[in-house]
């Protein structure tokens, strides 16, 4: 079967919402999804359980799952499994997968400290709770040190979900170099932290990210009606498999970004220098599929929006309109950070309402709020070159048009459909990189809005 008439599943677990999408010939052809959200137990942990029944259910209720032929995992980051490869899979976990938003893990941070490798090593910030998946797996060495020696393998959360289907155990690059003090990018190694931990013998093979790991079990095909022919491919930390698609640009050289958008906003800078990532809060490098570092800088912007409009009064499904921001920016209404809990630029703030309590269109405050965040985090960046918009921003336009106004330099382009994420994981089947198929965008032409840089120079002034 040629591999674009070939029907690929792709299961994309983000930190709020999974989504298992169908693709056939670059082109969704089903899609079903539900919300994410951490349990309660002997600390905050990922519903693995939900999920995979959610997963089997669904699969076994879609007509089109036995035609499935390749099945590709992505995930969120700063996440881990520890398993014990002598129990049966479904029983396997030695302790639950740990929820990265769970701040009793900063309990560890002086000892943790210890053995955390430098910055200018692994080009991984120290961040808040267990966003840095070294001290999560520190702090549950540390505190159960029984259930922990008796995990033979951490495997990371992709790769959990590949074998949970049937695949062999494999440990991958992007999800390994996303901001956990593990890797070291200029090494394209393990960091000294695996060592002093003594985690060596814990992580498996290193596999690249398109690599067919076996086929579907015969347990996990009865439960689902997929067929014991899929193939399982090793899988992708989500932002990278949004970056995927545009890194055949990378070979000429010239520097251009990209804007994952969802409950992260994540700005990557292909061929960007990492020299002054250290001069700013929350950035970093990530690793892409071919293991090389890619600048980084984050903010929670879905999470963020989402607050502010709840704050305010508003309804997040409501779209800005461009009346409303320009009235926004006449009467100088704004809110400053921090509304994730110390992520971002300017985590730790306490963040200032410089408006009425229930402002007549808190989502344009709270798009403004965004615009403007982008606009630093590209500014960290020293960013240069086109800037291309993936995700769920894209479902707002006076958004990514306020990115372009402030931007005057910059190209800023709009990808024509939200599912990046989706078509960079389903490209891994029999990967090609030299055989990519072209980008499907359009240009942001920015918006003319009245008072915007004195606007903005406003918001600053409330911050520092």
């Amino acid at each position: 079967m040629q591999e674009k008439s070939m029907l690929k599943a792709v299961l994309d677990i983000g930190k709020t919402h999974i989504k298992l999408l169908l693709v056939k010939n670059g082109k969704e052809c089903a899609s079903f999804s539900c919300k994410n959200a951490p349990i309660e137990g002997m600390y905050p942990q990922a519903d693995v359980d939900g999920i995979w029944n959610w997963l089997t259910e669904t699969l076994r209720s879609c007509s089109l799952t036995p035609q499935i032929q390749g099945f590709v995992v992505t995930t969120h980051g700063a996440t881990a499994a520890l398993i014990n490869d002598a129990l049966p899979r479904e029983d396997a976990l030695v302790l639950p997968v740990l929820d990265y938003e769970f701040a009793g893990i900063e309990a560890c941070s002086d000892n943790y400290q210890k053995v955390r490798p430098d910055f200018e090593d692994t080009l991984s910030p120290a961040l808040p709770a267990g966003l840095n998946l070294g001290r999560q797996l520190f702090w549950l060495q540390s505190k159960f040190a029984d259930q922990f020696s008796s995990a033979t393998t951490i495997l990371m959360y992709p790769q959990y979900w590949a074998w949970r289907l049937g695949a062999d155990m494999a440990t991958e690059v992007t999800s390994l170099g996303c901001h956990t003090d593990m890797w070291n990018p200029q090494k394209q190694d393990y960091s000294t932290l695996i060592s002093a931990c003594g985690w060596q013998e814990k992580l498996p093979e290193l596999r690249n990210a398109w690599d067919c790991l076996e086929k579907v079990s015969e347990d996990v095909a009865k439960q689902t009606g997929l067929s014991q022919d899929c193939e399982i491919f090793a899988g992708i930390h989500d932002s990278n498999a949004s970056l995927l698609r545009y890194l055949s640009m990378a070979q000429d050289g010239e520097s251009f970004n990209v804007i994952s958008t969802g409950t992260w906003t994540i700005l990557m800078q292909v061929n960007g220098s990492t020299e002054t990532l250290a001069k700013h809060r929350d950035t970093l490098a990530n690793v892409d599929i071919h293991r090389n570092p890619v600048s980084c800088a984050r903010f929670m912007g879905g999470r963020e929006y989402e607050k502010i409009c709840t704050t305010l009064g508003g309804n997040i499904r409501m779209s800005a309109e461009a009346a409303d921001i320009q009235k926004a920016l006449d009467e100088g209404w704004m809110v400053t950070p921090d509304f994730s809990q110390g992520n971002g630029p300017f985590g730790g703030l306490t963040p200032q309402l410089l408006c009425p309590p229930s402002p007549e269109a808190p989502q344009a405050i709270a798009t403004l709020y965004c615009a403007l965040l982008i606009d630093q985090r590209l500014n960290d960046l020293n960013s240069t070159g086109t800037i291309y918009i993936e995700g769920a921003f894209l479902k707002n336009p006076m958004l990514c048009q306020l990115v372009s106004q402030l931007r005057p330099q910059q190209k800023v382009m709009l990808s024509r459909d939200n599912t990046g994420t989706v078509m960079g994981a389903a490209s891994l089947v029999h990967y090609n990189s030299s055989e990519q198929s072209a980008l499907d965008v359009i240009t942001c032409e920015p918006a003319a809005f009245d008072g915007l840089e004195a606007y903005r120079a406003k918001w600053f002034s409330y911050i520092n």
